[in-house]
């Protein structure tokens, strides 16, 4: 546990400062994906389909619009047929008849989606608007399967599929990216100084006054009108090259799985602090009471109990001013503790105010 300890503060002290492209830590306002729901039939199960009333509602339906009426009184209960959720992620500029990925997921009670086909099933905006229509065949990486006895086994989730390019798209979302006088580069990350270095190499190799940042997260550059300019502007500046700065100092503790991570920036004031541990064991033993002989006694069974305390060796830590990631995992890694131990001296740090970073603990 150590020796991993170790290998991931020597990963995160790695502070050479590498360029990073500005597409790689940016991305152009209007450009994004946009989300596509909708809900749909899926036919072909081998008996693993819905019991619910609703998915017997839904395909009277779909049978009415294809011209097939069913008797009011009839109730098609088909357990080859699943209701299902669909929804998808339509690209920035994607147009009418491009292929797109969808992902199909049962709302009912079916067993199994595994095998099954996606009937034509249309896919909404957040407008209300239909922009592609699903179907196909699903491909599921789940698998089920069940004795008469109950016994089943389950290898990871039948009830989610996939079709690949399996929505057409029939709408073309607005844009403005060529609609606007200026391109806007946004950050992944926030930070003022990465937002003016970004600023300044696109200055630096465009010209003056080209960019400016407007604030932590957005880069404005002036863009020519022309379409066909615009495009082979965008990719010259995405292509640019810049150092970003340092992320805040931060350590971050996960408490279920005693994972700690933490990042190159952090810093200590000078402190002392005495770790160790008490453990308490508390035995029973069962002690048998037996009468003299002709005493008229009976046999009584007493307990006993066996208090011991036993205190661990204390480990005394001394922080000069300005210490490092690297010595205060060598200072824990020294006396042989281990994650647990690091997140107690931390949290101890940082209720002393001595630990100059945010502590974060999910």
């Amino acid at each position: 546990m150590n020796k991993i300890l170790t290998a991931i503060a020597l990963l995160l002290l790695a502070n050479t400062v590498q360029a990073e492209r500005i597409k790689d830590i940016a991305s152009i306002a209007g450009v994004r994906s946009n989300q596509l729901v909708g809900y749909g039939l899926v036919t072909g199960l081998d008996k693993s389909g819905d019991k619910t009333k609703f998915t017997g509602q839904s395909l009277r339906s779909m049978m009415g619009k294809l011209g097939l009426t069913l008797p009011p009184d009839t109730d098609p209960k088909s357990k080859n047929v699943a209701l299902v959720s669909i929804h998808a992620d339509l690209p920035a500029f994607a147009k009418p008849g491009q292929k797109i990925d969808v992902t199909v997921s049962s709302i009912g009670d079916a067993k199994s989606l595994r095998g099954g086909s996606l009937l034509m099933s249309p896919l909404r905006g957040a407008d209300g608007n239909v922009y592609a229509v699903a179907q196909g065949n699903l491909v599921v990486g789940g698998l089920a399967a069940g004795g008469q006895d109950g016994s089943k086994i389950t290898v990871n989730n039948p009830l989610v599929g996939r079709v690949p390019n399996g929505a057409t798209v029939e709408r073309i979302v607005p844009s403005s990216f060529d609609q606007s006088a200026d391109l806007v580069f946004n950050l992944n990350s926030s930070d003022f100084t990465t937002a003016q270095r970004m600023a300044d190499s696109i200055n630096k190799a465009l010209g003056a006054e080209t960019a400016q940042a407007v604030d932590a997260t957005s880069v404005s550059v002036r863009a020519p009108v022309n379409p066909n300019q615009r495009v082979g502007f965008a990719s010259v500046i995405e292509n640019l090259e810049l150092a970003p700065d340092d992320a805040p100092a931060k350590v971050i503790v996960n408490s279920r799985t005693g994972t700690v991570i933490i990042n190159s920036k952090v810093r200590v004031q000078p402190a002392a602090v005495s770790h160790g541990s008490l453990t308490v064991t508390i035995s029973e033993n069962q002690q048998v009471s037996q009468p003299n002989p002709l005493s008229g006694g009976s046999t009584v069974v007493t307990p006993q109990s066996n208090v011991s305390v036993k205190e661990d060796k204390n480990h005394m830590f001394v922080f000069n001013p300005g210490v490092s990631l690297d010595e205060i995992v060598q200072a824990v890694n020294g006396v042989g503790a281990g994650p647990s131990d690091l997140v107690a001296i931390l949290e101890a740090l940082k209720s002393a105010g001595a630990l100059r970073a945010e502590l974060i603990v999910i």
